[in-house]
Formats: structure tokens, sequence, C-alpha cells
């Protein structure tokens, strides 16, 4: 393969991802924008609802990591039924595991906020709205499953088209369901969540028509393989403690910002989604990376590997690099349309200006991820994420915290982490030991 090739492969699977993403984040901001008008506590309340969907992709990074990593790998070796049935056993045990989380998280969706050491009237809110997501989360599950298994399998295309759809029944329903337009009883914070979860039950249905296509990477092939299920939770066990440790240290990270306000909390929530607008292109390239990287090592083509991985690092650096760069000279311009509140506006502006200035070795470190995590490295991706966030990170942070620096230090804290990371991640890759990893 040529390098006009390899970057051809990685644009033809990142740029549908990226976008896809990109809607991920637009739907979340227009939630947040459309809660942000009921008051500062609803808005950190959707905010920090992210954080505990955070503590169940853990869960759901059990069966997907390494379910994308045998699903790519079996389709690079031409296997294309038995990645089908794979896909099939998989949706089973998604089923069967997000039961359990659905009915402990209804009954406790109050005590989530308040653990987190949120005010009364933000917990007050959080539970409207985090009690509805939780009924819903059998389909969070399985929505999560269904795309990174075909972009494993090499179409992203089609889960860009079931977004765009869903996307835009999901701000309509916004706009009736919350502020009571079209008939419909003013909801408040809760008719966001309904909106969500029927934006889900769409997006299930539309993925039920495309497995059912001829021409489609993968159908649902209603044949057990727990063989290659046992080999995917082999993968993925080590993929799934990496993400625990980090969330729980992301957890702290926002235990940390929640202590110095409502204003600091509603300012990071309001940065972070922001950022996503710089750091989707990221999880574009990341999917492409965990797919060819995949696909490539399963058809024993080490160098088309390496080079299509090389690619997604690079293109992924120069777009969010730029996008960063536009958060750090110009971040009062995105903050404005979520919140006109000083002390919010202060808190996010701090916060995009720092991320914005680190952008490239973010991307470094998503793609990276990506690639590692196709080649079935889930112990090395493990070991540097886990290291880096609670030495470099949490830690601190919460010694800068405890020592009465302000808000801004503890932004700093983490752009220095992110550049280290960045650094660790590179130096792997460029080692090439994760090519001779067995799955």
């Amino acid at each position: 393969m040529t390098k006009v090739s390899y970057a051809r492969d990685v644009l033809r699977l990142a740029l549908p991802a990226a976008f896809k993403h990109l809607l991920d984040i637009l739907q979340l901001l227009i939630d947040m924008i459309m809660v942000g008008m009921i008051n500062v506590a609803a808005l950190a309340a959707v905010g920090m609802s992210m954080q505990f969907m955070m503590v169940i992709n853990v869960i759901m990074t059990l069966y997907i990591v390494g379910g994308n990593a045998i699903i790519a790998r079996l389709i690079g070796e031409g296997r294309k039924r038995r990645a089908s049935s794979l896909l099939y056993t998989l949706t089973l045990f998604a089923l069967l595991i997000s039961l359990p989380i659905t009915i402990f998280g209804y009954f406790n969706a109050e005590n989530f906020y308040v653990w987190m050491g949120a005010e009364v009237d933000l917990a007050s809110y959080g539970r409207d709205y985090f009690e509805i997501i939780m009924i819903g989360m059998p389909l969070i599950f399985l929505d999560a499953l269904m795309y990174n298994a075909l972009s494993a399998a090499g179409d992203t295309k089609s889960s860009l088209y079931i977004k765009i759809i869903s996307a835009v029944i999901n701000l309509v329903l916004n706009y009736l369901f919350i502020f009571g337009h079209g008939g419909f009883e003013a909801m408040g914070i809760a008719g966001a969540a309904y909106a969500t979860i029927i934006a889900y039950t769409l997006n299930l249905l539309m993925y039920g028509v495309v497995l059912k296509r001829k021409e489609a990477k993968l159908h649902l092939v209603t044949t057990l393989n727990k063989l290659d299920l046992l080999r995917a939770l082999a993968v993925g066990k080590n993929a799934s403690l990496d993400r625990l440790m980090s969330v729980t240290s992301f957890i702290l990270f926002v235990w940390v910002i929640t202590a110095y306000g409502t204003s600091a909390i509603a300012g990071y929530q309001v940065g972070l989604r922001i950022e996503g607008l710089a750091f989707m292109p990221g999880f574009g390239f990341a999917i492409a990376a965990t797919a060819l990287v995949g696909q490539n090592l399963g058809a024993k083509k080490l160098e088309a590997a390496y080079e299509t991985g090389l690619y997604a690092i690079k293109i992924a650096a120069l777009f969010m690099g730029s996008l960063g760069l536009l958060l750090a000279l110009f971040p009062e311009s995105f903050i404005i349309i979520f919140t006109h509140d000083k002390a919010t506006i202060e808190a996010a502006s701090s916060y995009l200006q720092l991320v914005g200035i680190s952008q490239v070795p973010l991307a470094m470190t998503f793609v990276i991820n990506g690639a590692l995590r196709g080649a079935g490295a889930t112990k090395t991706t493990l070991r540097v994420n886990v290291t880096s966030l609670w030495i470099l990170r949490v830690i601190p942070s919460l010694i800068l915290y405890y020592l009465g620096f302000e808000l801004i230090w503890i932004f700093i804290a983490m752009t220095v982490e992110t550049f280290i990371k960045g650094g660790v991640f590179w130096y792997i890759y460029q080692k090439r030991e994760w090519q001779s990893i067995k799955v």
C-alpha cells in the first residue's frame, strides 16, 4: 500500500466517525443550552450526570473494547460470519449486565449527586434528570455496542446517518418537552431526559435496519459464540480496569472542582462540553486507528498497521491543535452561548485557555490509545493511563486544593499531565512492541 492509500483509509473511517461524535457533542451542548435557560443548578446537574455516565462506561468498556479488537481481527481475516455471531453474543451479554445497573441507578439517582458533594437544589435537579436516564440504560448499552461493532468492522457512515436523524428528533423533542410547546406540559430538566431516551430508541431501530441489509459489514447471526466472547472479555478486562481507575480519578478531580462552588463546577462542565468540539476529531481518528490497526494485524500486515495509525495521529493532531488554538484565544465567545453568569464564565474561560494549548498531546493520547486497544495492548494503556492520572493529576490537584490555591492551578495541573502522557504514548507507539501481542 502507498502512503496515499493509508491516508485514504484513515479518512474514510475517521471523518464519518468524527462528524458523528461532533453531533454527539452538539446534542449535549444543545441539551445544556436549553436546560441552562432554567437556571445554573439545572445546567450543573446535566453536566455532572456525564460524570456518572463515565462510571457506567466502565462496565460497557468490558465488552466493547475487547469486542472491537476481536471483530476487527476477524474482519481482517475474512471471517465475517464469525464476527457477526460475536456481535449477537455481545448483544445478549450487554442486555444481561445492563439490568442490575438500571435498577441500582434508578433508586440512587439523587444519592449520586449527594455523594459528589452537590448542593441541595443541584441534587434535586439531578434526581429528576438521572432517574429517567437510568430507565433507558439498556438502550444506551446496546447503542454503544452497535456503533462500536460496526466501526470495528469498517462501517462508520451508517452510524453517522443514524445520528443525524436522531439528533434532529432529539432537538425537536427538547423544545417540546422542556418548555411545554406543541401542547405538551413543560417538564423542565426531565423533558431533556425523555427526549434523550426516545432518541436512543430510534437509534436501535435504525441499527436493526442496517444490520439486515445484504451489504452490511456485520449481521446479527443468531448463534452463540462463547469462545470469542471469552477472548473479547479477556482483552476488555484490562481496558475496563483502566476505565475504572481513570473514572475514579476523574470523579475525585470533579469533587475538587465542586468544592470551589456551583459556579466553578458549572464553568468546568460548560468548558468541558465546548472542548468536546476540539477533541471530537480525536474520537473519530481513534476509532479509525482501532479498526485499521486491528484489521491489518488480523491480515498480518504489520507495516500497514503502523502507518495507518501514524496517519491517524498526525491528522488528528492537526485538527485538534487548530481548534484548540481558537478555544485558547477566544474562550468567552463560546461560553456566552451557555450562560451569562460572571463567575461561571470566569471558571470556564480559565479551563478553555489551558486545554486549548494542550490539544495536540491530547490528540496523540486519544489516537494511540485507540491503536493500542485495536492491537489488544490493553495492559499497556492501563498502566500508562492510571499512573498518569493519579500521580500527575489527582494527587497534585488535591494537594493544591488543601493548600488553598485558586481554581486555575487545578486546571494547570491537568494540562501538565496531558503533555506528559501524550509524550509517553508516543514513545510506546514508536517502539512497535504492540504489533506482536496475541489476542
